[in-house]
């Protein structure tokens, strides 16, 4: 199986080994350098409906990169698109959903599907609208956040609120409910309200037993704050 490392303190690259007959994939525009023994090919992961979907739900490009070891061993570096951490995470024994623009690379043997989600979840959350994005197959899958990233732990009976704009990934397993508050149920009018003092704005409460990884840096806030200086 290929070898990925991260790689660099600061805005890291992902280093990739790979042998002769593997084959990774990434997002188009990730590769940054590849030895000689290595091919790059502008495919549709899953065929042409897979392709639409996973644009749909997860804003992915239409067509990834595939680098594969035809002529022997090589290297090669990825980057993600936006600054900031990379987490590499093992799947089979568990699945994990992925918010929009997380995904970086994959080995071969896992594949992203797309599933509906909940009517509250696809209006409210920053995951896909009406579809998710999630992991399937054995293998790793690489994912970005803007930022530093942190791996948290949720335990049953010790959920965890974590704002919408800062969730990369999380365990398929876990429960996960969108709210415009991380207090208490003051109706809706109340909850709005809360929600625009304290500028959390959606938030994410996860329950169950997995794992939540997330990143420092809220992208939507940057973007705005960027925009500003601009004017």
């Amino acid at each position: 199986m290929p070898v990925f490392t991260i790689t660099g303190d600061i805005d890291p690259f992902l280093h990739v080994s790979m042998t002769r007959g593997e084959t990774i994939y990434c997002e188009s525009g990730a590769m940054v350098m590849m030895e000689s023994a290595l091919d790059l090919k502008g495919k549709m992961q899953g065929g042409i409906g897979s392709a639409l979907m996973r644009r749909f739900a997860n804003g992915e490009s239409f067509f990834q990169q595939h680098i594969e070891a035809l002529r022997g061993d090589g290297d090669c570096l990825l980057s993600p698109t936006l600054p900031g951490a990379m987490q590499i995470i093992d799947v089979g024994q568990r699945h994990y959903l992925l918010s929009d623009g997380a995904f970086v690379a994959a080995s071969a043997r896992v594949d992203l599907k797309v599933r509906t989600q909940s009517l509250g979840n696809a209006l409210f959350a920053d995951s896909g609208g009406f579809f998710v994005t999630e992991t399937s197959g054995t293998g790793q899958v690489v994912v970005s956040g803007f930022g530093s990233m942190h791996e948290l732990v949720v335990e049953k009976g010790k959920d965890v609120t974590i704002d919408n704009s800062h969730v990369v990934a999380w365990d398929s397993s876990l429960q996960y409910t969108p709210s415009i508050t991380t207090g208490a149920s003051a109706g809706f009018l109340g909850n709005l309200i809360n929600s625009q003092t304290s500028g959390e704005g959606i938030v994410l409460r996860f329950s169950g037993n997995g794992k939540v990884y997330i990143c420092s840096r809220n992208r939507a806030s940057f973007q705005a704050w960027a925009a500003g200086r601009a004017r």
